[in-house]
């Protein structure tokens, strides 16, 4: 399995399923036209009205009985690195040092500062009530057969984790395998990845506490349940991928740490460098494990596996960032003489070919007939396609499905001996194909709603596959098809119901908004039926923009309460810098054309006050980890656009990220500061370095909206340093510098504890931070329950 974007980049994850993942179902979506609305007297004087107001100051004590009281923190001015010609001075370093008792007292004091503003939101149990209800459904993942049974993921409603389940047929009685939750008492151990071997005796699991992304992997017997001694440590950013004989798999490394250094993992922000790829062996320590590769000259790479299905080949993907580019090395592991048995105890490398040995496109096999194989790649084609190659002729490449005029092509796979099953995106919109595998030629459209497949389970040796779709009205179906018959019989399997939700109560339109430059930029809006666009509701806008990640619609039972319950409509931007439109539209959004990404989430925040929807003392931003730096990036530019800004685990120093954990592999869509050139297009819009005062600024007088910082102690995706450095820095220049600040809005830091970038955490958590980021939210933007 070669790494992805979404498996290194700062992306909030939630999920261990194939592709992105949320809980997933099914839709009507109501179009409309590109063109800005034509709007009815009314509305032209709602617009005058909020255009007038902008010249006030947005928001007020109103919703705080008096001003916050916030913390002072140490500033070193003695900190000044030289960029370049350019001094740059970095106060808050010391918030770098997590250990420090300095830095804990900090975090303690922004806990309290949070804990007494949120003590304050009269909607927070409200919120908290209604999502518990909700949430408390039963959740299935999408079954998939190894050997003779069969194995699927599900959560009775409100369990922390989601729990394997094992059964011998489809109608035959479950049993659970492995329940992370009685792994730990609060729930914070959780499943990071899974893999069964082929004849379906073995699980391997990988096992990841408070969030982290290093995993310790486990091996357990499928058929009395009992877990073996293997235990696989320092392992992140892994798949494991079986050998057909069932005696061991591959999996990634980094070097344990020396003697000596830290070794809580998950606190530590110490480069990942020098990643290695390993063969365990069952039954055996893992100091006897076969290192199959490993690159001392350049340890930025990072390695992934697969087996082919026909067992023989081991294929190797290399990358070195999250750009979607990457080697592929493959080794013939049926011609090793002794096989993989015959490295044991050796100080050698598997024999491996380099098939691609450079990094100019990204691929991604699909299948092989011998040494015939087929791949997806972007080469020469930024909405991707399907080619194929011999390995005994490795120059003749020839293409089996070519690039699409418009939609991507996000994946493609092999079912029922000849055929496959192809994934188009288009125009942020699921469809599947049934395609030849040997000719590409089209067969058959499966018949879905407008939303998202988030998990295809499908083996080439059967004529059945799974199917998991989500929407936003949509909280999941499993759809089951079958190819016996030549034509496609696709039935619902399993669907996902939430008592008390009754999607008719609500609308969802697309709309195309043009940005800045007149690129137009698609946009879900979801609201209850039949509300007057006349300004006066919440609105939540939320955005991500980068690593060619998209995102697309979704189930969220806490966005469903703030439609319901505070009449607030919820809104996907998606703008540049994703993967909606290829590899073209991420481009246009990463490097030296990262403004357009806040153009066009500006654009659509605009939008959406010129059509009625909201006023921006209601509207809401959010976005997480590279969303959580657009977020940053837009209230810094526009601060009187928003009366609310919620960012989570962030990337806020785009001077410094490249230094901690795999930051390094960010610099294929950032830049880097050790660049003149690049340092001068990050100095531009990092958060950390242009929080000025509005109010300075005669033709804009305004302060920053209400602003909440999320973060997590056991984050070392993007380290917590980043929020809490800049909301040292926030506090610092609006708030406590001066005597009487005209910034009233709070600036508050919620600050999680045994918790990580998001995958892995625990419902309860989810649950409590909802409660919490909107419950903030309802009380700056004055908004009323609904009941």
């Amino acid at each position: 399995m070669t790494l992805c974007a979404r498996d290194i980049s700062p992306f909030p994850s939630r999920g261990i399923y194939k592709r992105s993942f949320a809980v997933p179902f099914s839709f009507a979506l109501y179009f409309i036209s590109a063109r800005w609305p034509r709007f009815s007297a009314k509305q032209r004087q709602i617009h005058r009205n909020q255009k007038s107001s902008k010249a006030r100051f947005m928001g007020s004590l109103s919703a705080l009985d008096q001003p916050l009281h916030y913390p002072i923190a140490r500033r070193d001015e003695s900190v000044v690195d030289d960029y370049h010609g350019v001094k740059i001075s970095d106060p808050y370093r010391w918030l770098e040092d997590p250990d420090s008792a300095e830095t804990k007292e900090f975090v303690q004091k922004q806990v309290e500062l949070c804990e007494s503003v949120l003590k304050k939101c009269n909607a927070r149990e409200q919120i908290r009530e209604k999502v518990t209800k909700l949430f408390d459904h039963p959740r299935y993942g999408a079954p998939y057969k190894r050997g003779n049974k069969y194995f699927y993921s599900h959560n009775s409603g409100l369990q922390a984790q989601d729990v394997i389940y094992v059964q011998d047929n489809l109608d035959g009685e479950p049993e659970v395998l492995l329940d992370p939750n009685a792994l730990s008492e609060d729930g914070t151990v959780s499943l990071n990845t899974m893999s069964i071997s082929e004849d379906g005796r073995y699980l391997a699991y990988g096992l990841s506490s408070s969030g982290s992304d290093w995993v310790t992997i486990k091996v357990m017997h499928v058929e009395d349940k009992t877990v073996e001694p293997d235990t696989l440590s320092w392992v992140k950013f892994s798949s494991i991928n079986w050998t057909h004989d069932n005696k061991g798999f591959f999996y990634g490394r980094y070097p344990a740490p020396k003697e000596g250094e830290k070794i809580d993992a998950g606190t530590e922000t110490n480069t990942n460098l020098y990643h290695e790829f390993y063969y365990h062996f069952l039954g055996t320590d893992q100091s006897e494990d076969i290192l199959c590769w490993r690159d001392s000259e350049n340890p930025k790479f990072m390695f992934g596996g697969s087996v082919t299905d026909d067992g023989k080949y081991l294929l190797l993907y290399i990358s070195e960032s999250c750009d979607p580019v990457n080697k592929v090395y493959y080794c013939n592991m049926s011609a090793l003489p002794e096989g993989l048995q015959g490295f044991r105890g050796k100080d050698l490398l598997l024999p491996f070919v380099k098939l691609i040995d450079q990094f100019d496109a990204l691929y991604t096999a699909i299948a092989n007939d011998d040494t015939l194989f087929t791949f997806r790649t972007n080469k020469g084609a930024p909405r991707y396609k399907l080619v194929r190659v011999d390995l005994k002729e490795p120059s003749n490449w020839i293409d089996v499905i070519p690039e699409s005029e418009k939609d991507v092509l996000e994946s493609a796979d092999a079912v029922n001996g000849n055929k496959m099953i192809v994934s188009y995106l288009s125009d942020v919109k699921y469809v599947l194909q049934i395609r030849d595998l040997d000719t590409g030629s089209f067969l058959h459209q499966l018949q879905l709603d407008i939303g998202t497949v988030y998990e295809i389970t499908a083996r080439r040796e059967d004529d059945m596959f799974f199917i998991h779709f989500s929407s936003f009205l949509t909280p999941g179906i499993i759809y089951q098809c079958n190819l016996g018959a030549g034509v496609p019989d696709m039935k619902i399997f399993r669907e996902i119901s939430v008592p008390g939700f009754d999607r008719t109560e609500f609308d969802v339109n697309q709309v195309f908004v043009p940005s800045k430059d007149g690129t137009k930029i698609p946009m879900f809006i979801v609201g209850r039926k039949n509300v007057d666009l006349d300004g006066s509701h919440p609105c939540l806008l939320y955005g991500y923009g980068g690593f060619n990640i998209s995102i697309t619609p979704s189930f969220s039972v806490s966005r469903i309460v703030l439609a319901r319950h505070l009449g607030a409509f919820f809104c996907i931007a998606n703008i540049r810098g994703g993967g909606e439109y290829g590899e073209e539209w991420h481009k246009a959004g990463s490097l030296s054309k990262k403004q357009n990404v806040f153009d066009d989430f500006i654009s659509a925040a605009e939008y959406l006050i010129s059509a009625g929807y909201t006023q921006p003392s209601k509207l809401c931003i959010e976005g997480g980890s590279n969303g959580g730096l657009l977020i940053g990036a837009c209230i810094n530019q526009r601060p009187d656009l928003f009366g609310c800004a919620l960012a989570h685990v962030g990337v806020m120093d785009m001077l410094r990220f490249h230094k901690f954990t795999i930051g390094h592999a960010w610099t294929s869509d950032y830049g880097c500061s050790d660049n003149e050139e690049e340092f001068h297009w990050l100095i531009k819009y990092s958060p950390l370095h242009n929080v000025r005062r509005p109010w300075e600024h005669p033709d804009k007088p305004s302060q920053y909206p209400s602003t909440m910082l999320l973060t997590a102690d056991h984050d070392d995706r993007v380290v917590p340093l980043h929020s809490l450095k800049l909301l040292a820095t926030m506090q610092h220049v609006l708030c406590t510098s001066l005597e009487n600040s005209p910034q009233t809005n709070p600036i508050i830091g919620r600050i999680e504890c045994k918790a990580g970038h998001g995958a892995g955490r625990p419902t309860k958590k989810m649950i409590d931070e909802a409660a919490d980021r909107y419950s903030f939210m309802a009380m700056v933007s004055d908004a009323a329950w609904i009941e």
